[in-house]
């Protein structure tokens, strides 16, 4: 399939459709699900979390492709060659265990076939995870329906994606989340073009968040030629 080229462009999309659409076309997909999922990984990224990844639960109604299983492989391969242990968020965020584990059946079988450890299934809170157990160093995946489908979905065809929001945690406030956003996937994309994904186009801090992430990449002169 034919890619744009190369070029720093910018682009603001909504949904796993979205997402898909660009990642395909060779943008640097960059999700914003502000309640929760990018904001609980950003969280733990802030607390020093190896690495992040978003994944499909079990079942979705959305129209894309998806993979949570070999998000799990990948996972579990990871974390296994860094020697540690994987942290799963995932939802209902006020049930029980036994729920956010039918939730992320196939994520959690790729992780364990690929050899990785699941230390803990903890709720999608985001900025509070730090609270429920310890980060540092650990490999962190976040299974929800709007931001992990949309990560899921456009990881199935590059692993060059990234999430990002604009709600402040323990060590970010005010418009830093967003510029940190904007930072990691300037890096990231390396003159390619970004495309800021709200996760769903029925929130509004989804919305508003894609858009001041799409302007803080603007205001750090990524545009400029």
């Amino acid at each position: 399939m034919e890619k744009l080229s190369p070029a720093r462009e910018l682009i603001i999309s909504f949904n796993a459709t979205g997402a898909v659409r660009a990642a395909r076309l060779g943008f640097v997909p960059v999700i914003v699900d502000v309640v929760d999922m990018s904001t609980s990984l950003e969280a733990a990224l802030q607390q020093g979390a190896a690495f992040i990844l978003g994944a499909s639960p079990d079942k979705t109604r959305a129209p894309v492709q998806v993979n949570p299983y070999k998000i799990g492989l990948f996972a579990g391969e990871k974390a296994r060659k860094l020697d540690t242990e994987i942290i799963i968020i995932s939802e209902p965020r006020w049930g029980k265990r036994k729920e956010r584990e039918k939730n992320c059946t196939l994520l959690r079988k790729g992780i364990l076939e690929a050899g990785g450890r699941i230390e803990e299934i903890i709720p999608n809170l985001g900025a509070e995870i730090g609270k429920i157990t310890g980060l540092k160093g650990k490999g962190v995946v976040c299974v929800s329906d709007t931001g992990g489908v949309a990560f899921d979905a456009a990881w199935q065809y590059q692993q060059d994606v990234v999430t990002g929001t604009i709600a402040r945690t323990i060590n970010l406030k005010g418009i830093q989340p967003a510029v940190i956003a904007a930072q990691r996937a300037i890096e990231l994309a390396r003159g390619r073009g970004i495309a800021v994904i709200a996760a769903s186009s029925n929130s509004q801090e989804d919305i508003l968040g894609a858009n001041l992430i799409g302007q803080a990449i603007i205001d750090a002169g990524y545009l400029n030629l």
